[in-house]
C-alpha cells in the first residue's frame, strides 16, 4: 500500500511540475489550411505602444510582423508572411495588438511570440528587442479530419 501511495505522490509531483512549467500566457490554437486566424495579444500597461513585433521561434532574425511608427516595417519580414498578416486593430485600442494571419498553411505551424516597446523606451532593432513576450501561442495547422 505504501509503495502505491508513493507512486501516486510521485506522479502528482511530475504532473504539477509539468503544468507549472507551461507559461500562463501560452495558448494553443488549432486551425485548418485556408482559414484566417487571430493570434491574441493584449498589453496591460497604459502607455503608448511604438513597436509591435510578432515573431516565430524557428525563424531566427526574421519576423512575422513588425509595426513601428504607425506603419508596417517590411525589413527582415519572413517572405512567407508578406501580404498575409495584419494587426487586429492598428490603433491598438484597449491594448489589442493581436495578429491576423490569412490563408494559413501547414507551414505556419509553430510557436509565435508577441512583444512590444513603449514610447518611453528606446527604439531598437529586433535583435535588441529582448523583452519577455507578452503572449506565446502555439499554432497547429492540420488538414480537416
Amino acid at each position: 500500500m505504501a509503495a502505491f501511495q508513493t507512486a501516486c505522490w510521485i506522479r502528482t509531483l511530475l504532473l504539477v511540475g509539468f503544468v507549472s512549467s507551461v507559461s500562463a500566457g501560452q495558448k494553443n490554437i488549432p486551425a485548418e489550411p485556408g482559414q484566417t486566424i487571430t493570434l491574441p495579444c493584449r498589453v496591460s500597461e497604459n502607455r503608448p505602444v511604438i513597436v509591435v513585433e510578432w515573431s516565430r521561434t524557428d525563424l531566427g532574425s526574421e519576423y512575422v510582423l513588425r509595426y513601428r511608427d504607425d506603419q508596417f516595417d517590411p525589413e527582415l519580414q519572413h517572405p512567407s508572411f508578406k501580404d498575409r498578416v495584419d494587426l487586429q486593430d492598428r490603433q491598438m485600442k484597449d491594448g489589442d495588438v493581436s495578429l491576423v494571419l490569412k490563408d494559413v498553411t501547414i507551414n505556419d505551424t509553430g510557436t509565435y511570440e508577441c512583444r512590444v516597446a513603449y514610447s518611453k523606451s528606446n527604439r531598437r532593432k529586433r535583435s535588441n528587442l529582448s523583452s519577455d513576450p507578452i503572449s506565446i501561442i502555439y499554432l497547429q495547422v492540420s488538414p480537416p479530419g
